[in-house]
């Protein structure tokens, strides 16, 4: 193959370069560059020889003329650090590939201001057709989105389902309540709770709490406050903080159900230190089955939750809303699954 003189210019490729290598039609190019799925596999292998024999690139700009769509998603969570949070990001990242979007990732830290300047999102919303958000928000900061005059939005996880806008999430108060349940069937009474946020008004920490409530009752056993401990976030230091101040309590408590995984390897630690054993003296749960905990030693016991099909149900419920935002909101419930490991089981 020759190469271009030096100083000559290189034209990059168009559509009708490669349109005219494929003898085939620049819309039939168009089709296949969009993602259009009613292209035969033979057309379409045909069409990307063309474009790869060429390096053409597509024009994100002419795209955007064209269709008046970007190809862009937003996702915005909390922490991007959060291993739950990252594990999501790359399932959505996943997921919008193989529907032809890229994905851009935005995080709040907590701040609900943060949140509001992204829903409401003036010019910026305009970079994406749509976004994911996985966020913090309140009812009271959701209620300044007007869903017709803005693009489209997914709730993921941490919002109670108002039917204005799709919302894909676990059960958090069976799922708190299989956790506290997998406590009481290892014969512990004693169970503490860390996680509840009462300043907060979003729905994970309420319903989980809700759902450790619930689990007692059902036992005949009563929630005691002295076992119950508040978490600003849902680290490793708060976890550890929280239960350092429950193992001082007389008696101990002899389980401990954490609202996060992060939030029970820092109750771990605390118990070590304390010289105590994990699951002999305290036996420990938590949520989210992130990769920590299935190395740690003792390995964690936790309520998986299935991220893939958070993040493939939001991206594919996303892109039908881009395709016609008329569609009527739905929720989507997502499956969780309780990993008993060494922290409950008596080994």
């Amino acid at each position: 193959m020759s190469t271009p003189a030096e100083g000559s210019v290189v034209m990059a490729a168009t559509l009708r370069d490669v349109a005219d290598r494929a003898q085939v039609s620049v819309r039939t190019v168009s089709n296949v560059v969009s993602g259009y799925e009613h292209v035969s596999e033979k057309m379409r292998q045909r069409v990307q020889r063309a474009i790869d024999e060429l390096g053409y690139i597509p024009n994100p700009v002419a795209r955007t003329l064209r269709t008046g769509k970007t190809g862009l998603l937003s996702l915005v969570v909390p922490e991007i650090d959060v291993p739950y949070f990252s594990q999501l990001a790359r399932e959505v990242i996943d997921a919008a590939g193989h529907l032809g979007f890229q994905v851009m990732i935005d995080q709040t830290g907590h701040d609900h201001e943060r949140e509001r300047q992204l829903l409401r999102g003036g010019g910026r919303r305009n970079l994406f057709d749509g976004m994911l958000f996985a966020s913090l928000a309140t009812r009271d900061e959701l209620r300044d989105v007007n869903p017709a005059r803005s693009s489209p939005l997914i709730l993921l996880g941490e919002h109670l389902f108002d039917r204005r806008f799709d919302h894909v999430a676990i059960d958090n108060v069976v799922a708190a309540h299989d956790a506290t349940s997998h406590l009481l069937d290892r014969g512990r009474t004693r169970i503490a709770a860390i996680g509840a946020q009462p300043k907060e008004s979003y729905a994970t920490p309420l319903q989980r709490t809700e759902g450790f409530r619930k689990a007692l009752r059902e036992r005949g056993l009563g929630p005691v406050n002295a076992l119950q401990r508040t978490a600003a976030h849902y680290g490793r230091a708060d976890g550890y903080a929280a239960a350092t101040s429950l193992l001082r309590k007389s008696p101990r408590p002899d389980a401990m159900f954490c609202y996060s995984d992060l939030l029970a390897m820092g109750a771990i630690r605390a118990v070590f230190d304390a010289g105590l054993r994990v699951p002999e003296d305290v036996a420990i749960i938590g949520i989210d089955d992130i990769e920590e905990g299935r190395y740690s030693r003792p390995s964690l016991s936790t309520v998986s939750l299935d991220t893939p099909f958070i993040a493939r149900t939001a991206v594919s419920r996303l892109a039908a809303r881009i395709e016609d935002p008329s569609l009527a909101a739905e929720e989507f419930i997502a499956p969780h699954t309780l990993i008993a490991r060494e922290s409950t089981e008596n080994r």
